[in-house]
């Protein structure tokens, strides 16, 4: 009796070894789900809830390995019904935390043929194919998406770029020019449909050129076309396409109308016609603009002509908008300052150095206001003031009894302002 006690200890002993054997083998890597006949079968909801609670708790702890058996359990009992998005979305989550993206994508196919339409699923099998570099799988999982949500700028963006990598630029093209129809403004879009058009030999030019044909009434179309086309050196047709846009002020707005000026005195700049490109600076000026650095910008463009005259015309102008700002005091010191360099021949005479010195003037009051960009011109010219400047010397060889002297000359005749004779020099 003793004995056979003894022996059926052994048997139950090594049942229970066989049975814990068992249990610690590991599971298939590769996940395996229950037909679908059988997914319906009636499931227990306690079980459920327990099992549900665990693989929650198991996620929030980081413990994916426990996460994927407690959710390979769930599913086998059916208990993935009516929690599909939470069971498959953080089961594949622990897959992917486990660098499992094959088993990943298992998961996730499995839950799409139970929510064919959810967006975290299919987001989440993208993210697996771009790991496991498969972007043909990648981009088929960008379609779905689409069908579901054909505005998802996003998801456009993403099919762009893997088109791009599988120098599939044809069908990149396309989708760029979708994310441009959402997106007018997408300056990263732009640049990458400029390259896809590069790569497939075409010109980039034409992609701007039929945007805008195809949208005439549109203004940013329009200056970036213009943009595109100034890059490239096309001055001509940018400045054609500006000047259209300019005329359309029933359709622009101020600020548009703002830009298109800017953009056409710019245009007008690089194709060497200064004379234009302040034209285009007044009409903004007198279309509602009234700043006086515009009014600055003609002072610059006409130095550069030069029409001196014209220069001191606005600058006065500049000083009347802003009689306590240093900027265009300066500016109108730089007017007398370049005129005098303009005129003169190789020795300064009276006329230019009247001239300088009242260039100085402007400088200096432009300094003692905070405005600091000629401040070197105010330096050379006091460092060289006895070759430059009108002073006493000057004064003195002209035997003139005046307070004020001004220049005289053709290359002067626009300077109807004299110079005050120094305090300190009368007798």
């Amino acid at each position: 009796m003793r004995n056979s006690n003894k022996l059926l200890m052994k048997i139950v002993g090594y049942g229970l070894i066989i049975l814990i054997a068992a249990a610690c083998v590991p599971p298939d890597t590769e996940e395996e789900f229950p037909d679908d006949d059988e997914w319906y079968v009636e499931k227990d909801d306690e079980r459920c809830d327990q099992l549900l609670s665990s693989a929650a708790e198991y996620y929030k702890n980081k413990d994916w390995k426990s996460t994927i058996r407690v959710y390979r359990m769930l599913t086998n009992d059916g208990c993935d019904r009516g929690n599909e998005e939470q069971v498959y979305q953080f089961w594949a989550i622990a897959h992917e935390r486990q660098a499992q993206f094959d088993s990943s994508e298992v998961v996730l196919l499995q839950g799409l043929k139970r929510l064919p339409d959810n967006l975290n699923l299919y987001n989440r099998l993208a993210y697996a194919y771009k790991r496991l570099n498969k972007p043909e799988d990648e981009a088929y999982v960008y379609q779905d998406i689409l069908d579901i949500e054909p505005e998802n700028s996003e998801t456009l963006k993403d099919l762009a770029r893997v088109y791009g990598d599988m120098e599939r630029y044809e069908e990149q093209v396309e989708v760029l020019k979708q994310i441009l129809e959402l997106e007018p403004t997408n300056k990263s879009a732009e640049g990458d449909l400029v390259l896809a058009f590069e790569n497939l030999g075409l010109d980039p030019l034409d992609i701007y050129r039929t945007r805008f044909a195809h949208n005439p009434n549109n203004v940013s179309y329009g200056i970036d076309l213009a943009d595109q086309l100034m890059r490239s050196d096309e001055f001509v047709e940018a400045i054609d396409i500006l000047e259209d846009l300019s005329h359309q002020w029933s359709k622009n707005g101020a600020v548009s109308k703002k830009l298109i000026f800017k953009k056409l005195a710019q245009a007008y700049v690089e194709n060497g016609q200064l004379s234009e490109a302040s034209e285009a600076y007044i009409r903004l000026f007198e279309e509602g603009s009234g700043d006086f650095r515009t009014a600055i910008e003609i002072v610059s463009l006409n130095i550069d002509i030069p029409d001196f005259e014209t220069a001191l015309l606005w600058i006065e102008k500049a000083i009347e908008i802003a009689p306590e700002n240093g900027e265009p005091l300066g500016y109108k010191g730089n007017v007398y300052y370049q005129a005098s360099l303009d005129c003169r021949e190789e020795v300064p005479n009276t006329d230019d150095k009247i001239v300088a010195s009242l260039a100085q003037k402007y400088f200096k009051m432009s300094l003692d206001k905070g405005y600091r960009k000629f401040r070197r011109d105010v330096k050379y010219l006091d460092e060289n003031a006895d070759d430059l400047l009108f002073g006493l010397e000057d004064w003195f060889l002209l035997n003139d009894q005046s307070v004020s002297l001004k220049p005289s000359g053709d290359c002067y005749s626009w300077v109807k302002e004299a110079l005050p004779k120094d305090p300190s020099w009368r007798q």
